[in-house]
């Protein structure tokens, strides 16, 4: 029989990291991060990254792994959380896979097919498509090849909507057809919560969270990115939300009252695609504050 391990998922500034840390006080947990940004070493501030002190309170894994100019994908993310939780399991202790990065769980929970590999034709291709038509226009073609992929891709989402079609015209097949078609080989059970606060709670959390980012430095934190670095708007640490209006910001492509609106929708827009993706896992327990997440989990583990 297969041993059951816990995630806790939600939107960005749901509260999940605050869940877990509670949780740890009660219980021997161990953090497994499950989150596409944290991975990268030096974002911490646009991150929400846990501070050194509660990194060493509480151990979390798959966080500072890698530099930002570097790449990091959900089948590498998928072995290495199964490995980090079947030695977490091996110490008796608890781990909890917590984030919001809905493809990393999807990759774990069904496997990831092999998908082709990137085509610098068909990219270019599609640049130059973009280029000339926007692109809006290329989602609305992905909408129509691939229309589960459009759902959960926005509309500007540049670099989701070139692989998407790059898969099509390179496979011609959809990419949600490939994505989770191989049979799951987890060598434990994942019981899944989701913690989604009330809309307008969210939309202030994300508010005053971002406004807190950039009184915090996040704008020098990026500066000092860029600078250690060779970093290019293109590249997925760079595109995360966040750091791609800071990014516009620095090249002088926004004023700072911009960056701070740009920002706030950015993680609203984030806010919303992932709730997408959480109506489309079925098995999910759900939960809509951190005392009734504190109470299902707590009761969970025991």
């Amino acid at each position: 029989m297969r041993p059951v391990v816990h995630a806790l998922l939600g939107p960005t500034a749901s509260g999940k990291s605050a869940l877990a840390v509670k949780l740890a006080e009660r219980l021997p947990l161990e953090i497994v991060s499950m989150d596409s940004a944290l991975v990268y070493r030096g974002m911490d501030i646009g991150t929400a990254k846990p501070g050194a002190a509660l990194l060493a309170q509480v151990p979390h894994h798959l966080v500072d792994i890698i530099d930002p100019d570097q790449a990091y994908s959900a089948g590498r993310w998928r072995q290495d959380a199964i490995e980090t939780v079947q030695s977490i399991l091996e110490r008796k202790a608890l781990p909890l896979i917590v984030g919001g990065t809905m493809l990393y769980y999807r990759a774990l929970v069904s496997g990831l097919d092999e998908l082709p590999q990137a085509d610098a034709r068909v990219r270019a291709e599609l640049d130059a498509e973009a280029a000339q038509r926007g692109w809006p226009a290329l989602h609305a073609e992905l909408a129509r090849v691939d229309a589960r992929s459009a759902q959960r891709i926005a509309p500007n989402d540049q670099q989701r909507i070139q692989r998407a079609l790059e898969v099509w015209r390179v496979t011609g097949k959809p990419l949600s057809a490939l994505h989770g078609a191989a049979a799951s080989d987890l060598p434990f059970e994942v019981r899944g919560v989701a913690l989604i606060p009330e809309r307008a709670v969210l939309h202030e959390r994300i508010r005053t969270r971002f406004e807190a980012m950039l009184k915090l430095g996040l704008v020098e934190e990026v500066k000092a990115l860029r600078k250690k670095y060779r970093l290019s708007a293109s590249m997925p640490s760079m595109r995360a939300v966040g750091y791609r209006q800071v990014w516009e910001y620095l090249e002088g492509r926004l004023d700072r009252d911009a960056l701070k609106e740009k920002g706030i929708v950015a993680t609203r827009q984030l806010a919303k695609r992932q709730l997408t993706w959480l109506r489309s896992f079925p098995d999910l327990a759900r939960v809509d504050s951190a005392e009734a997440g504190l109470a299902l989990l707590g009761h969970s583990f025991l």
